[in-house]
């Protein structure tokens, strides 16, 4: 694995490589549904995932305040409602309160686990560089960063729903870049998503470390347009 020079700043994603050090989160979520036995197929819970993402970003069920534990009982929430309005799940309102607090709560446990090996990696590297987050949120990231002991690691936070512009849009990028005050050329981005991290990343110019895991498909994939691909984010430290 090749060292990484001339680098001068490192922007993170978040979702996907901090939290969850390369699983996507739909994965994530799938296997505490087969963990508490929720009794629906992969599908179905695939179509309730797109559904309250889609409505996590159009309305503000997520506030500022927010934690991230309040995050995962929302979008827990939202699926099991989608699941019975559908009839792919028993209507039972206990029931469905009962598996969604029981997916959140062991989601939020799970997380807890990763950051035990993620967090001492930001931490090193914010000793060495500027480090700025850039992150597809629903407003409440810096509350989570708080909660995680990880806010004052970052120079400077890009949100999306704050900043009007998503990944995979390279404008988000690009505002990280500003925020960063170096040439694209010199800051390395690392992050979990080929389509909405490495691609974007590379058409403003930076250099990008793919942290390739655990996808959700469907992703047209060139394992040679990132300049380092890993499979653990401890494996950065290596390389700068």
């Amino acid at each position: 694995m090749k060292v990484l020079k001339d680098i001068q700043g490192i922007i993170f994603d978040y979702g996907g490589t901090i939290d969850t050090n390369s699983r996507h989160w739909a994965e994530v979520l799938w296997a505490k549904y087969v963990e508490h036995r929720v009794p629906v197929d992969k599908e179905s819970f695939r179509e309730a995932y797109v559904f309250g993402e889609r409505a996590l970003a159009k309305y503000p069920f997520v506030q500022p305040w927010h934690t991230f534990r309040d995050v995962l009982s929302i979008k827990t929430k939202l699926q099991m409602e989608w699941l019975a309005e559908q009839r792919k799940l028993a209507t039972d309102e206990r029931q469905l309160q009962s598996y969604a607090e029981k997916v959140a709560d062991s989601c939020y446990e799970y997380v807890l686990e990763v950051l035990n090996a993620t967090r001492p990696v930001v931490e090193e590297l914010a000793r060495k560089y500027k480090l700025v987050l850039v992150s597809n949120f629903y407003g409440n990231i810096q509350t989570i960063l708080k909660d995680f002991g990880l806010f004052d690691f970052f120079v400077e936070i890009v949100e999306s729903s704050v900043v009007g512009v998503r990944k995979p849009d390279p404008a988000i990028y690009k505002l990280g870049v500003e925020a960063m005050g170096s040439e694209a050329k010199n800051v390395l981005v690392v992050g979990d998503s080929f389509s909405k991290d490495v691609v974007p990343a590379k058409a403003v110019g930076c250099r990008v470390a793919w942290l390739k895991g655990e996808g959700w498909g469907g992703e047209v994939i060139d394992e040679s347009v990132p300049d380092v691909i890993l499979t653990s984010l401890v494996q950065l430290l290596a390389l700068l």
